[in-house]
């Protein structure tokens, strides 16, 4: 079994992150789920909120054997790559748009490390979900609970109500 890496903010973990975990262990892999904090993205969750939601998902599908959550420390992806014994990383591409912000990242972590990323093709009827839009349809007032795993939804709806 090889251990490749799943990173990300998560903010929030969606079926589409869900799907690519499924997958990927499909395949072999063990997969770390790999919560980041991405400043330059205003987000709802805290990492501490993001990781106990994840783990309540890959609990709740019956991923827990075959992933685990960690948070990312500040640094290079290559670095906690190396440090965790993985490798590969696996991304999901949603369109060509991804492919497009993706690739020069594989590329240099490539160049970096020899570190390979592995792209999945999201799921067609999961294309459209993103953090971010379920972030924005949510506070807006929308139904996301079909975009979502329970525990992603019920974190969303208490982070919302702090608020």
């Amino acid at each position: 079994m090889t251990t490749v890496v799943l990173p990300g903010s998560f903010d929030p973990f969606t079926l589409g992150h869900l799907d690519l975990t499924r997958r990927a262990t499909a395949l072999g892999h063990h997969v770390i789920v790999a919560v980041s904090h991405n400043p330059s993205k205003k987000g709802l969750l805290d990492l501490e909120q993001r990781t106990a939601a994840i783990r309540a998902a890959l609990a709740d599908e019956g991923l827990s054997e075959q992933a685990e959550v960690r948070t990312l420390p500040r640094g290079l992806l290559v670095d906690f790559c190396r440090e965790v014994g993985a490798d590969a990383v696996v991304r999901g591409l949603r369109s060509q748009l991804d492919l497009s912000y993706e690739e020069p990242m594989a590329r240099m972590n490539r160049h970096l490390a020899g570190t390979d990323t592995v792209f999945l093709l999201t799921d067609q009827s999961l294309a459209h979900i993103s953090s971010s839009l379920v972030r924005e349809v949510h506070a807006l007032g929308g139904d996301v609970s079909d975009m979502l795993p329970a525990a992603s939804l019920e974190a969303l709806r208490t982070a919302s109500d702090l608020r």
